[in-house]
């Protein structure tokens, strides 16, 4: 590694603390979480939709 990437690094993340490197994760696992309940619940409307259209 250079001098100058390390310098470049060292400036971008030398103030970074322990919870900002944690907080990108936590917004990825929550963000799966709610794409995962928008999918079900989309599930579950088409199943409804389908229920409805249907004659008895």
């Amino acid at each position: 590694m250079s001098e100058g990437s390390f310098y470049n690094w060292k400036a971008k993340f030398g103030g970074v603390t322990e919870s900002e490197l944690k907080r990108p994760k936590a917004l990825e696992d929550e963000n799966a979480n709610l794409n995962k309940l928008l999918a079900e619940q989309m599930l579950d409307l088409a199943t409804m939709k389908e229920l409805v259209s249907k004659k008895w």
